[in-house]
């Protein structure tokens, strides 16, 4: 949810009750454990108040309750619907929740009632952007950056569209322009960082050292400067400073997140109980039978985009983007996992239907192909083997020591919370061969594995059994991927524009010394690479 500034609040609710003005300014402050009890206090005596109801919901978004906040939000409108600004929360909790047409909807109208504020814009240009209208959503940023030009954050996300549609020049000079205005921005850094493109002078490392020690820039600030001086220095080959940077990011990161990995463990393990072959057996024949999509899944930063990419370069096969759709199918399921089992066919099918209905809106051409390629998919892979058992599955898979420590120095903007401690990356990727290694068991040949190391050794060879699996005839524009016009939503998006390249085989070993505990935690997976451990 956008910050309530004190100041505006204070000027609004001067009207209103002490207690409601109280809430207000431990919004502003993030203190939520006190804003908490005052509203539900002041709710509870005046349940129709719309201002402490979009306080209210402001609150359950900062904590990630986003379906709660949208009731909230809904509930406020419904008393109040000229009410423009829970509407514009209302849009921003949609966005959220990966329902951008919904958000797209609700924006028409705030932007109908306020064309002014440039707030509302750019997240208008945000949810286009989300939906694969890439022209409108830039056409949109110039709009807004005409009558706005000050403004930092805009000028940034006016970067992240231009970089997505492979217009890195342009999108370099918004990030700048961004850093310009607020030389402490420490994503607008990290995101000329995270092309992996750019290299930073020695001002530009002066620059982020002297923003990092500023004692009053938000935590979001210094950690992205942290994982922006590690990439600065390991370019220069100061492997132990910018460790010492990495680390100190993705400490920080990590403090902000609830992640526990042994509960990630136990849900691997109760669908590894559940996917039996008399599993699949009873479910022969059901399900949605559509064979449109290509799942692209496992580990991030582990070759993802490059599949994608040489995929997407076939005149057959679209590229969309990291789709949210199947997770969220699959959660909406009660008790979910534990729950598969006992869903009808009618659910399968009707599950796989909405899939395919859900993400018509990502597909801009009549290719009868198209990729999925959210790595977590893997976590849904057999919720997705039950709903869609035409679909095609490619699981590309890197050395755990590679993979692993490039998760480390990525800071990835959601969705990734294993990612931030060497000993939590290590126990995920163990967790994810583990139960690939269960369904390659169960259902042989189900899914096609890319090693990494051996798409870079012989490419052709790779590509040819990649399209073969996909049922797909070889295209020698397959191996050009990297002249494929597309855009590409990923922190690979630039990579994935040149040749192919070995640099990602061996990238670990400068920071060898700092990886014990990912070494502890990897165990025999380790050990056993490119196979898995006997024992599985």
């Amino acid at each position: 949810m956008a910050t309530v500034t004190t100041q505006s609040w204070l000027s609004r609710l001067g009207k209103y009750p002490p207690r409601l003005v109280e809430a207000a300014v431990a919004l502003n402050a993030n203190d939520l454990p006190r804003a908490e009890p005052l509203l539900r206090q002041h709710l509870k005596e005046d349940p129709f108040d719309v201002a402490a109801i979009r306080m209210f919901a402001e609150l359950a978004g900062r904590i990630g309750r986003y379906k709660d906040s949208e009731n909230l939000l809904r509930r406020a409108l419904e008393l109040s619907p000229a009410f423009t600004a829970a509407r514009a929360n209302l849009a921003l909790v949609l966005y959220r929740q990966n329902r951008p047409e919904e958000a797209i909807a609700e924006l028409n109208r705030v932007v109908e009632e306020e064309p002014d504020n440039p707030g509302h814009s750019n997240l208008q240009a945000a949810a286009l952007g989300r939906i694969g209208e890439f022209d409108e959503a830039l056409a949109l940023y110039e709009q807004v950056l005409q009558r706005a030009k000050g403004q930092p954050r805009i000028w940034m996300s006016y970067g992240h569209m231009l970089k997505t549609v492979g217009r890195t020049a342009d999108g370099i000079a918004a990030y700048r322009k961004a850093i310009e205005l607020m030389p402490e921005l420490g994503e607008a850094w990290w995101s000329l960082a995270n092309l992996k493109t750019v290299k930073f002078s020695a001002e530009d490392i002066a620059a982020m050292e002297s923003a990092l020690a500023r004692g009053d820039i938000a935590e979001e600030d210094r950690f992205h400067l942290d994982f922006a001086l590690g990439k600065a220095l390991e370019d220069r080959g100061e492997a132990e400073a910018a460790f010492s940077h990495y680390a100190a990011g993705n400490a920080l990161r990590r403090t902000k997140l609830d992640y526990d990995a042994a509960e990630t463990s136990r849900y691997v393990d109760r669908l590894i109980e559940i996917a039996t072959p008399e599993f699949f057996a009873a479910r022969a024949g059901q399900g949605c039978d559509a064979s449109d999509p290509i799942f692209v899944l496992g580990m991030p930063r582990a070759g993802s985009t490059l599949v994608e990419q040489i995929l997407s370069s076939h005149s057959r096969i679209e590229g969309t983007s990291e789709l949210p759709d199947m997770p969220v199918l699959a959660r909406r399921e009660p008790r979910y996992p534990v729950s598969l089992p006992d869903l009808s066919a009618e659910q399968l099918r009707a599950a796989g239907e909405e899939y395919m209905r859900r993400t018509r809106i990502q597909r801009k051409t009549e290719r009868p192909y198209f990729i999925d390629k959210l790595p977590n998919n893997w976590a849904h892979i057999v919720f997705i083997m039950a709903v869609l058992p035409s679909a095609k599955i490619i699981d590309p898979r890197r050395h755990p020591l590679g993979c692993c420590f490039s998760n480390f120095k990525q800071h990835f903007a959601r969705g990734q919370a294993f990612s931030y401690s060497l000993s939590d990356m290590g126990q995920y990727y163990r967790d994810y061969v583990r139960l690939m290694a269960h369904i390659d068991r169960v259902q042989p040949g189900r899914v096609h594995r890319v090693i990494y190391e051996n798409m870079v050794d012989d490419t052709e060879t790779e590509v040819r059994a990649l399209l073969e699996f996909c049922g797909v005839e070889f295209e020698e524009g397959c191996l050009s991927f990297h002249k494929t016009e597309r855009a590409v939503r990923t922190a690979s998006s630039e990579q994935v524009r040149q040749p192919i390249f070995r640099e990602g085989t061996e990238g670990w070993k400068p920071y060898a010394a700092h990886l014990g505990p990912l070494r502890a935690a990897l165990g025999e997976v380790l050990d056993c690479y490119p196979e898995v451990p006997p024992a599985w």
